[in-house]
């Protein structure tokens, strides 16, 4: 009888040493898979904003990627009354503008505004809604002005007047520049978003450029990083020869014939003021945090004094990469913080970890390349 007992007891153990195992990876697979979709969702959802990262408008006079302008992408928070202030780098933080399919993309009917609140009106051009003197601009929408001189801001519609003007909010604290000129200003309908890493609550968060609140985009996130490569050249006039008003840059703010901007001197042969990273048949360069935060000297655009300025040599950019990584959303499912947990669990065992997974993407968003 002893002998039967110990054999049983020892058939036994060997079942629970068996299911043991088994009962941990039915905890720790659903949550695999679940931290896959976090990553899914991630990457999906800074790819369709990234990728369409510099649209500009494609009617009308200042048509063409939005680096011709200014810089689409920044590696702070732009466009609301939280911005980040000029000459900030952040690793974990984008802002990204573009213009969307829309038929909103106009000049302005008279000056552009002087105050943070105003009234404005727009020319109804060929590409415009038929008999729509607004252009198909409505109440709620967000819009971009921006001219050759390398300024730009957005706007709220708050209302529509029955006489045709839009009511329009500006997103930031204060208007940043007062000299949009109906001769010289485009305006568009625009996306401003902004992403960026909440450590405090361990979420991805997307900002959509107006007054509404940010949103969470995905849980448990515990790293978010962006790296910028860019163009080695300097921005070049394409056509020197050329009657001056017909000027044609790389990239960046075009000149005035014998005035200097943010990117080339004073001269009837523009001479670009952005350094050489290296040779134009080496490919892109990754730029550092000191090229785009002003710490290596600038220049800025679309000048020093500017509250809106940026690093010049944003305007290089031209390929982004992310890097993603999330945790397992029980922390009975991590172990100590180490190399495999970036916030440390209770888990004691190693049949019932469940290590953070990490996913690192490139875009090349395709407005930022016209010209290459």
């Amino acid at each position: 009888m002893v002998v039967s007992m110990s054999i049983m007891l020892a058939v036994t153990a060997g079942v629970f040493t068996v299911m043991n195992p088994a009962q941990g990876s039915f905890q720790t697979q659903p949550e695999v898979a679940d931290m896959q979709q976090r990553l899914r969702v991630a990457s999906d959802t800074l790819y369709k904003d990234m990728v369409m990262a510099g649209g500009g408008a494609y009617q009308g006079q200042r048509s063409g990627s939005l680096i011709q302008f200014f810089a689409p992408v920044m590696p702070y928070r732009n466009g609301s009354t939280l911005d980040d202030p000029a000459g900030t780098y952040k690793t974990d933080t984008i802002t990204l503008m573009y213009v969307p399919p829309t038929m909103s993309q106009t000049g302005l009917a008279d000056k552009g505004p002087d105050l943070n609140s105003a009234e404005i009106g727009v020319k109804e051009q060929p590409g415009c809604p038929q008999g729509d003197p607004l252009c198909g601009f409505k109440e709620g929408m967000t819009v971009m002005m921006y001219d050759d001189s390398g300024n730009f801001d957005t706007f709220t519609i708050t209302n529509v007047q029955p006489n045709g003007q839009l009511h329009i909010q500006h997103n930031e604290d204060k208007l940043t520049y007062t000299g949009y000129d109906k001769d010289t200003t485009k305006i568009v309908q625009a996306k401003n978003v902004v992403y960026y890493l909440n450590a405090a609550t361990n979420q991805l968060m997307y900002y959509d450029g107006t007054r509404n609140p940010d949103v969470p985009v995905v849980d448990n996130v515990v790293g978010l990083t962006f790296e910028y490569y860019g163009d080695p050249q300097p921005p070049t006039v394409k056509n020197p020869t050329a009657a001056s008003s017909t000027w044609v840059t790389t990239y960046g703010p075009k000149p005035k014939l014998n005035t200097a901007n943010c990117v080339f001197d004073a001269s009837n042969q523009p001479v670009p003021q952005l350094a050489t990273l290296g040779a134009a048949s080496s490919g892109l360069v990754k730029l550092t945090a000191a090229q785009l935060n002003g710490s290596d000297g600038g220049p800025w655009c679309p000048n020093n004094a500017s509250s809106n300025r940026y690093d010049a040599d944003l305007l290089r950019v031209r390929k982004i990469a992310v890097t993603v990584r999330v945790q397992a959303a029980l922390a009975t499912l991590r172990g100590p913080a180490s190399v495999l947990f970036t916030r440390g669990g209770t888990s004691q065992g190693g049949s019932r970890w469940v290590p953070d997974q990490e996913i690192r993407f490139q875009v090349t968003p395709r407005n930022l390349n016209l010209g290459r």
